[in-house]
């Protein structure tokens, strides 16, 4: 039985599920929702491995496959792309691990009998050994090429260059460090000071966010059982840009909200700790997902109306009344959250951008009805993309003699735009956001 035990434990070594990962990854699935179902195939103490295996191969892949492609004199076959995400594994570990490199070649090598594939044993133990002893000048090769070197599309890299001449490079090189933790103090159950100075009680020290009263950025990381009153709904783990949304909007009083794609509930949290009586209903196409937005509500002890809907052809109860608010956080191409995210550099494609963009438009144009004379909407992504933003609003403002947008006042630094307030990695102190505020004209003021 201890034979057996031990075999199934070998065959789900932390580097073979994280090959088994970054695989789905390359076929078009999430990385959020891979390590979700295989962090249980590998013991507890290895899930933090597995997770920052999984995250810094993604994040540092077109680097990684670029030095491949010059240490292999041709690429694997489709079939064999476990091993291909094995040996990008790998060489993730001996660029930029601190794991010795004679043990992450072994286990890495290892790994491959664990796939089930005994025949690339020799294939792996050469190309990692042939990094090593090459790593210095492959190094400066890919530091020549900006694909390489800033670990992102050539599309992608190109299009920031396009949108923010003046700033992309500190843009691409603050999306290639791992982000802060930051959380969101539940304000309506006590203040910020006093949940400062019971965090450094716990050991836990952090830094006020500017233009964010709410947001605290931790000096480290922490799992969230060590955040005083997690479970209680004194704090959520936010990053600061996306806590902006509900102080934009401030909806407030007993108004009617929207929030139109809600999932996974942060802004729609955020929105009730700072006016628990609104008359809130939340959104989402997605019925999994909007799970996530009824768990945070109950952790948070509030209540909203949960519909499953699509924001784009809006049926049902939902869609047939009127808002004093709406909160449009429309699906987006996520560029901004890339710190967060990383295999958005691996899933998203140049022509997903226009379709985003048609979506986007389509759910404007469907929501903006519902929105009372004098209400507010604020539009939002989570995208550095003008196309999906600042172009967005402008296109909606030239065909809405309705609309006019309102320029909220805030401290936090941003990008100068025509429409609306960007915020961007390695500009501001938070992930890259896209807000624009838009009321719909009374009567009187459309005479």
């Amino acid at each position: 039985m201890a034979k057996a035990e031990k075999k199934t434990s070998r065959k789900l070594s932390v580097r073979s599920v994280a090959a088994r990962v970054l695989q789905g990854v390359l076929k078009g699935q999430s990385l959020t929702r891979l390590l979700e179902v295989h962090a249980s195939q590998v013991a507890d103490k290895d899930r933090s491995l597995l997770s920052e295996l999984c995250y810094g191969s993604c994040r540092w892949y077109h680097r990684l496959n670029f030095y491949l492609t010059h240490l292999m004199k041709k690429p694997l076959r489709n079939r064999e792309q476990d091993i291909h995400a094995l040996l990008v594994i790998g060489l993730y570990q001996l660029a930029f691990m601190r794991i010795k490199p004679h043990a992450a070649v072994q286990e890495t090598v290892n790994a491959v009998r664990l796939l089930g594939k005994p025949a690339f044993v020799k294939l792996v133990n050469g190309v990692l050994r042939s990094y090593q002893r090459q790593q210095e000048s492959l190094s400066k090769q890919a530091d020549d090429n900006p694909k390489a070197r800033y670990a992102m599309p050539e599309w992608l890299l190109g299009q920031v260059k396009i949108d923010w001449p003046d700033n992309w490079s500190s843009i691409v090189q603050a999306l290639l460090e791992q982000p802060p933790m930051t959380i969101r103090v539940n304000t309506a159950r006590g203040s910020v000071a006093d949940y400062v100075a019971e965090l450094a009680r716990h050991g836990v020290t952090v830094k006020p966010v500017k233009g964010i009263a709410s947001a605290l950025e931790l000096d480290k990381p922490v799992p969230v059982d060590s955040l005083p009153g997690f479970f209680e709904g004194r704090s959520s783990v936010q990053d600061a840009g996306a806590q902006l949304a509900a102080i934009l909007l401030q909806a407030a009083g007993q108004a009617d909200v929207l929030d139109a794609c809600a999932a996974p509930g942060g802004k729609t949290g955020h929105m009730l700790e700072q006016a628990d009586e609104l008359r809130l209903a939340a959104v989402d196409v997605d019925a999994q997902r909007l799970i996530k937005v009824e768990e945070n509500l109950q952790r948070l002890g509030l209540q909203a109306e949960l519909f499953v809907g699509d924001a784009a052809e809006p049926q049902g109860q939902w869609s047939e009344r009127q808002y004093d608010y709406i909160l449009l956080d429309v699906p987006c191409s996520a560029t901004g959250v890339i710190r967060r995210h990383p295999d958005i550099k691996l899933l998203r494609r140049k022509e997903d951008i226009g379709q985003l963009v048609k979506l986007q438009r389509r759910i404007l144009n469907s929501i903006w009805p519902m929105l009372k004379p004098g209400g507010r909407l604020l539009y939002a992504t989570c995208s550095m993309l003008r196309q999906e933003n600042e172009e967005q609003i402008a296109w909606f403002l030239s065909g809405h003699a309705g609309a006019e947008e309102l320029k909220p006042q805030t401290t936090v630094k941003s990008m100068d735009t025509k429409h609306g307030i960007q915020l961007l990695p390695g500009i501001s102190d938070t992930d890259g956001f896209y807000y624009a505020l838009l009321q719909k004209k009374t009567d009187d003021q459309k005479l």
